[in-house]
């Protein structure tokens, strides 16, 4: 986990610019984007990306920028539904 902060930490620090789009999911997950409720997304989805190290189905909101993170810390680890 300790690993993961840190490579977090450094995408923060880099102030890279986020990427919204909106597609069809067929056409998210053909460009690499990850999705894990695909069964309930609606025609159109909004996809961000930070290039270079994330591209994911999600609803929103989200920073523009990574700097805007400020820091990353994981306090807990458990499964998603």
């Amino acid at each position: 986990m300790e690993r993961v902060e840190d490579i977090v930490n450094e995408v923060i620090r880099k102030r890279i610019d986020v990427i919204l789009e909106e597609m069809t999911p067929e056409r998210a997950y053909e460009e690499g984007a990850v999705g894990v409720f695909s069964e309930k997304y609606a025609e159109m989805v909004k996809v961000y990306t930070i290039p270079g190290y994330s591209k994911e189905i999600c609803g929103g909101p989200h920073a523009k920028n990574t700097g805007e993170l400020v820091s990353f810390k994981i306090i807990k680890e458990e499964a998603s539904s």
